[in-house]
């Protein structure tokens, strides 16, 4: 695992960007695994500003995202479709027909599942996949579990999960209480991972990732077998790496 340390969450986005800036230069028709929440959103910040000067073109980029909440609209504002066209697609030249979410108004959750992990394998596989680090350790919304899930499903959300995301929300009662999600197999199958971490709430859980035990009680920990991750962090975030 190559770690980058960086200053701040500003400089953690940056160098994100330029990595995957240098992804899709090195391959314009590459495919993309993106993620949502708050820790990628300044890495999108900068690659529409680099599109905007002129300096990256995603017309033959394709993407697949992480997740989405199960029982959301796209149209609804929390959805990840949603916040996918907010803060990426809608200000840059990917075409639509080549992004790709599940879908979380499908009812029937076997179905959707097997449909999108036959979508990310007739992508060919993902160039480089995108990840934030959750709270308990989840990736994606891979969580706390006696098992590593293998493919793409369907997860009840933990508590933690639920308060950690509340903030998006009105009120806690609309947090959806379960999602669709990349299994740990379909996201150790990407090519290059790109693991994003910022602030200090997070030092403990990343330190235990990195260099703890490899658990499906901490589902990040499976990245410590993976042959090509890379690992971009503040300060903040990494200060349990000096203890």
């Amino acid at each position: 695992m190559k770690i980058y340390r960086t200053s701040d969450y500003r400089e953690m986005s940056r160098t994100a960007a330029m990595i995957l800036a240098a992804q899709i230069r090195l391959k314009p028709d590459c495919v993309l695994g993106l993620a949502t929440g708050s820790t990628p959103v300044g890495a999108y910040e900068e690659l529409v500003r680099m599109h905007r000067d002129g300096h990256l073109d995603f017309s033959l980029v394709k993407s697949a995202n992480l997740d989405e909440y199960r029982g959301l609209t796209r149209d609804n504002d929390q959805s990840y479709y949603y916040f996918m066209q907010q803060n990426l697609f809608g200000q840059v030249n990917i075409r639509p027909e080549n992004t790709f979410i599940p879908d979380g108004s499908q009812p029937d959750a076997e179905a959707e599942c097997v449909r999108y992990e036959k979508i990310l394998a007739g992508l060919g596989g993902v160039d480089l996949q995108i990840l934030g680090l959750g709270h308990n350790g989840h990736i994606g919304f891979n969580e706390p579990a006696d098992s590593f899930a293998r493919t793409t499903h369907c997860v009840d959300l933990t508590r933690s999960t639920i308060e950690a995301n509340k903030r998006f929300f009105e009120k806690e009662e609309d947090v959806p209480r379960q999602a669709y999600t990349m299994g740990i197999g379909t996201i150790m199958r990407a090519r290059k991972i790109l693991l994003l971490v910022s602030g200090g709430s997070k030092a403990e859980i990343l330190k235990e990732a990195v260099c703890g035990p490899v658990t499906p009680q901490v589902p990040a920990s499976i990245l410590q077998f993976h042959p090509d991750v890379t690992l971009i962090a503040d300060e903040a975030a990494l200060a349990r790496f000096d203890a």
